[in-house]
């Protein structure tokens, strides 16, 4: 398996360079030169598989033969060791919860991916690797979590002041050892330029072994496809829809991935929060990102999503993107009443990401109703204890792995603009 870069002025690379590059040399992202479709039978009786064995199935061609068959499923074991429950609210719609994982959030399975894939390439190397992530919260906690302690590496966490939750920020400020924590004054754009600005900067390449942990690169983005392949295990049924809270875009694309690979999902439905940059585009076909504005679902502060020109490499036209995906956009009103009556009805607790997943997954299925349809519970509800506990009236049961980190003394550098970002990274030399 080759890699090329989506601004073509690149050269094929193959995984493990795309991982240690993360982005292109002409600064496009790494996109696979070909994507062949999984044996139809392995499809036909997925239910009779492992997710291991899955997992293996569908990342086998995109690692080549970078990795062994024996080491990459040592390195599966050791990503995927919990469980992805899928939960029947209606007769036709179901959540598929993905944060059951070490920080409670859907990014463990790539974060820990790329973690181990990076050790397993860095370990008889003598030059530390830094790897950037901008976060909006949970990326920056699971690339953390994922890489603490991991051989030959260093992370830099960016994460916007005052925009994560008190959760989120202990998860991204309290690990220490080979994890340093960076708070700007900006909103996630705003980290996600910085990190793509380096990536650039011929004095910080000349120095560090810069890659990046955010979707943009292709070990932390891919392995998201396999939610998508443990959902349809347990269903088996045809005329399935996915909605996915959507803001970086990256978990929709490698949804689109998993159909590519021939998994049978009839369509796409990317629900955003008021950043709708990609719902007015399916309006009004003008791709024009607006000012970045905080909500209650946080991770999805996106404007600028990266990953969408994967999408659109995908689909090629605007005609085709239309059949296979839609984009519906929804306030932080309407997702705090659909928490408050789902609650109510169900005795279940949506995290505002899902509730915006649930949002668009309901705004299709009004007029496609012989569909069956999963939304995508992202995170774990702690995570936005202050606004759920207020909706609801309730006190959540605090998990333990979040109990061990509260009184943990956050540690973190104040940056507000890309000279202090720079400055910091080369201190660190």
């Amino acid at each position: 398996m080759l890699y090329r870069s989506l601004n073509k002025k690149s050269e094929l690379v193959d995984f493990e360079k795309a991982i240690k590059l993360g982005l292109a040399s002409d600064g496009g992202l790494f996109f696979p030169n070909t994507i062949s479709h999984i044996n139809k039978d392995f499809i036909e009786s997925i239910e009779n598989y492992s997710n291991i064995e899955i997992a293996y199935q569908v990342l086998k061609q995109f690692v080549g033969n970078t990795i062994s068959e024996l080491d990459l499923k040592n390195i599966l074991k050791n990503t995927i060791d919990f469980d992805f429950p899928l939960v029947q609210l209606e007769e036709n719609i179901f959540s598929l919860e993905l944060y059951h994982g070490p920080t409670l959030a859907f990014k463990d399975v790539g974060a820990r991916f790329m973690a181990n894939c990076l050790g397993y390439y860095n370990q008889n190397m003598s030059k530390l690797t830094t790897v950037l992530v901008a976060t909006s919260g949970d990326t920056g906690a699971a690339v953390a979590n994922g890489f603490l302690g991991v051989k030959g590496t260093k992370v830099v966490i960016l994460y916007p002041k005052n925009k994560v939750s008190e959760i989120q920020e202990r998860q991204l400020t309290t690990n220490k050892k080979n994890i340093t924590a960076l708070r700007v004054k900006g909103t996630f754009d705003d980290c996600q330029k910085m990190v793509k600005k380096a990536f650039n900067d011929k004095e910080l390449n000349d120095k560090f072994n810069l890659t990046s942990a955010n979707s943009i690169n292709v070990a932390r983005w891919l392995p998201q496809s396999l939610y998508y392949f443990y959902a349809y295990k347990k269903l088996k049924i045809k005329n399935l829809v996915f909605s996915i809270p959507s803001g970086n875009f990256g978990n929709i694309c490698a949804g689109i991935i998993a159909k590519e690979l021939g998994l049978p999902i009839k369509h796409f439905i990317a629900s955003t929060n008021i950043n709708d940059t990609i719902p007015r585009y399916f309006k009004n076909g003008v791709l024009e990102p607006n000012k970045t504005i905080a909500t209650i679902s946080n991770a999805m502060d996106v404007s600028n999503p990266s990953n969408f020109i994967r999408i659109l490499e995908v689909f090629k036209n605007f005609k085709n993107l239309k059949k296979n995906m839609s984009s519906y956009s929804f306030n932080d009103n309407e997702t705090l009443d659909l928490i408050k009556k789902i609650y109510n009805s169900k005795q279940y607790v949506l995290d505002p990401h899902g509730a915006v997943g649930l949002l668009g997954l309901n705004k299709y299925l009004k007029i496609n109703s012989k569909n069956t349809g999963v939304f995508l519970e992202t995170a774990h509800p702690i995570k936005f204890s202050k606004h759920i506990e207020k909706c609801l009236g309730i006190k959540l049961n605090t998990p333990n792995k979040i109990k061990k980190i509260l009184d943990n003394k956050k540690e973190f550098i104040d940056i507000d603009n890309y000279e202090k970002f720079k400055k910091t990274l080369l201190n660190f030399g």
